[in-house]
């Protein structure tokens, strides 16, 4: 980060919690040293952020005494508290975090919130500079709090997952994570998140299919996937575990649903009889290669995908999914955010929906027997 900007995101996180109520004229702000600790700033940096609420009629300064807000006084752009933003990494891609920032941004609408978004639509080629530029966006703008989705299929998406979640932290930003989270399943950051429990999500895929009559069955993902497809994996391998079945050794596949090379030693041999896709995107794609290798959906393979996308029905063969509740997680993500505005001191939350089964023909349920 830029020394040029420490000040100034140190002055807007003093804006906000003035606006907050957090000090009065008898309570003294931070005093540069404390600042100095707190954002990991020089002491210049601090008193030039202390500086810039003095000239702007917000504090005074009493010399050996610290700094004081003036009674009855209020930040001139205190109505930015008001402002919440919305980060996507890779929309357009999958129209999941779509549909629910469609939602979130209704219900913010309803709470007198007005919402910010941003995004970067070549996640591939993502940079810590390009994360930078989309937290200076929300910083200049003086939003309370992030709504944001971390960072996938790139290789150091979670270095700058973890370097974006915390550069708003530092400048003030509540953030609340949106469908996945910053580490590897299982384990968890310190920021709210908000999902659909994908153990539970796996486990109702892979249990659906053995039902079926399905013994030999493989989970598929792209690389560096979310850790949502990880925890989607795990449901899915005790599924098997609790039918007392043996998972596959090769249970796991990771690769490109479009490489015909993948795609081979898939089915060679024919000895998977169903394929569960981390997502109905890789599921689309799988059926388009099984297709030009004439292996047939459900007939030869069976295949279930997550999300519950507006084509999984409109597919060649209508794809058995996971559906999620979009309407339910974004009430969750603005209460998980309004809950954190109020007391930044709660502990971290996960609100996770349960999600529910949509059975089509990809799966095979309608085949005669």
């Amino acid at each position: 980060m830029k020394v040029t900007y420490k000040h100034r995101e140190i002055y807007r996180t003093l804006v906000a919690e003035i606006a907050e109520g957090r000090y009065d004229a008898m309570q003294r702000l931070p005093s540069e040293v404390q600042l100095v600790r707190r954002f990991s700033v020089s002491r210049p940096t601090a008193a030039r952020a202390l500086r810039d609420l003095q000239a702007d009629g917000i504090v005074e300064r009493r010399v050996g005494a610290g700094s004081f807000l003036i009674t009855g006084a209020r930040p001139s752009n205190a109505d930015t508290s008001r402002h919440l933003g919305v980060l996507l990494p890779d929309l357009g891609v999958t129209e999941l975090l779509d549909v629910l920032c469609a939602e979130l941004a209704g219900l913010t609408r309803a709470n007198d919130y007005s919402l910010f978004w941003a995004n970067s639509r070549q996640a591939v080629d993502l940079t810590v500079k390009d994360a930078e530029e989309v937290c200076q966006h929300f910083i200049d703008r003086s939003v309370r709090g992030v709504f944001f989705a971390p960072f996938e299929f790139a290789s150091d998406k979670d270095e700058v997952s973890k370097r974006t979640a915390e550069r708003l932290k530092r400048a003030g930003i509540t953030v609340v994570l949106l469908d996945r989270d910053l580490v590897p399943f299982p384990f968890r950051s310190d920021f709210d998140l908000i999902g659909i429990d994908n153990l539970m999500a796996g486990y109702l895929a892979c249990e659906h299919l053995i039902k079926l009559g399905v013994r030999r069955i493989a989970f598929v993902a792209r690389p560096l996937s979310a850790p949502t497809v990880t925890a989607r994996m795990a449901g899915s391998r005790e599924a098997i575990i609790d039918a007392a079945m043996e998972p596959l050794k090769d249970f796991y596949r990771i690769g490109d649903p479009r490489d015909a090379a993948f795609v081979r030693e898939l089915t060679i041999g024919r000895k998977i009889e169903g394929v569960i896709c981390a997502n109905d995107f890789t599921a689309a794609q799988l059926m388009h290669s099984f297709a030009k290798v004439k292996i047939r959906v459900p007939d030869d393979i069976r295949l279930i995908g997550f999300d519950n996308l507006k084509y999984a029905e409109l597919l060649t063969v209508p794809l058995t999914t996971i559906s999620q509740p979009y309407r339910e997680m974004a009430r969750n993500a603005l209460r998980a955010m309004l809950g954190r505005l109020a007391d930044p001191t709660l502990p971290a939350t996960s609100l996770l929906s349960c999600p529910s089964l949509v059975v089509r023909s990809s799966c095979g349920a309608f085949l005669r027997r």
